[in-house]
């Protein structure tokens, strides 16, 4: 099911009723998820991801803006008539029924045409449960269950209803780490083998890039970047989209252009050929340093943490922005401990630059945006 979403708005009056000018959640949201397709919501607390997720299935009602489920305009449709399945982050399972029920309650709520009888329920049930590999724990209560089965009844009690579009909201927030890894894996198999269209809610880049087909990053109910989820982080479009994406981060320094060259303290670390001369805030990706002795760069070494296939090289430099540079390269180089220094080169696509006052991308040769 294709799901369009025209100049999406939501404002909230403020609660300051000295202040006049209302809250905006979501501004001119404007997107087409191609069916069949697993996208991430992605940005940081408070920047509308689940707001619009709730527009989407019919729990707030947008200010301005249309809804389409394929051709059917569904923006006015109460919850119950949009064929919406629902994953909450706090699971929402009714603690004195069994696994069995909670996956069966939303059919017996089903009226008219829709209505099933006994059997044809206990069927659906039976193959939810299934899919999401809890079947040997129905007769349970969610009280008996870790905090991953919990969450598979919760998926199981949505895909139960067959619904059109699927719509995760931070399922995984509530899980350890281990546990977030093996789910998200298990979102991505049931999603590919119901070729449901999903939106995947969520504040952990780590979770959005991993599964999903596309991401849309938001900021302050803005929409910042659309893409393949290697695409926005290759080439993120301004500076907050670059920070907002990563692990570890991107390194930020204080630099400036002159001659078609990038200084960053006084040293002239890359050949930007196209930039125009200025100041400017360059990012480089953790990846983007190459360990050379005779390199332009120069950082103070603080420590060397050794990670199995990679290394990372923990350092400072006066231009930085924040605490420590990280890079990360190959546990094949060696580098010594007690040196003073480290002198790197750098790849030319892992570094970006951009503007000091908005925060916008600046490009240069070698480093062309993707298409």
């Amino acid at each position: 099911m294709k799901i369009v979403l025209k100049d999406l708005t939501k404002r909230y009056p403020n609660r300051n009723r000295k202040i006049r000018e209302e809250v905006v959640a979501v501004d001119h949201f404007n997107f087409e998820i191609p069916d069949g397709q697993l996208i991430g919501l992605l940005g940081p607390s408070g920047c509308g991801k689940s707001t619009t997720l709730n527009m989407i299935c019919g729990l707030e009602k947008p200010t301005e803006g249309r809804i389409f489920f394929g051709e059917d305009d569904v923006t006015d449709l109460p919850p119950e008539n949009r064929g919406v399945g629902m994953v909450f982050q706090s699971y929402a399972l009714y603690p004195h029924l069994t696994v069995r029920q909670n996956i069966r309650f939303p059919l017996e709520n089903l009226k008219g045409a829709d209505r099933l009888s006994g059997k044809e329920m206990d069927e659906r049930v039976d193959e939810a449960a299934r899919l999401v590999q809890i079947d040997s724990l129905m007769e349970r209560k969610p009280s008996e269950l870790s905090g991953g089965q919990q969450q598979r009844v919760s998926i199981a009690r949505a895909l139960v209803k067959m619904p059109r579009v699927l719509l995760l909201d931070e399922p995984l927030s509530n899980l350890d780490a281990r546990l977030r890894l093996q789910t998200r894996e298990e979102i991505r198999r049931i999603q590919r083998e119901t070729g449901i269209t999903t939106i995947f809610v969520t504040h952990d880049q780590e979770e959005a890039m991993s599964i999903s087909d596309g991401i849309v990053v938001m900021e302050a109910g803005v929409v910042q970047q659309i893409g393949k989820p290697q695409d926005v982080y290759d080439d993120p479009v301004n500076l907050f989209v670059a920070k907002f994406l990563g692990t570890p981060a991107i390194n930020v320094f204080q630099g400036r252009v002159k001659d078609s060259r990038l200084l960053i303290g006084e040293e002239e670390v890359l050949s930007v050929p196209g930039a125009p001369d200025g100041e400017v805030v360059a990012g480089i990706r953790p990846e983007g340093f190459i360990l050379d002795e005779n390199g332009p760069f120069t950082t103070r070494l603080v420590r060397v943490e050794v990670m199995g296939r990679d290394t990372s090289i923990v350092s400072t430099h006066d231009a930085l922005e924040g605490a420590t540079v990280r890079s990360i390269i190959s546990a094949e180089n060696k580098v010594d401990p007690d040196a003073a220094v480290v002198h790197f080169s750098l790849k030319p696509s892992k570094v970006c630059l951009f503007n000091r006052s908005d925060g916008s991308r600046i490009m240069f040769e070698g480093n062309i945006r993707v298409r």
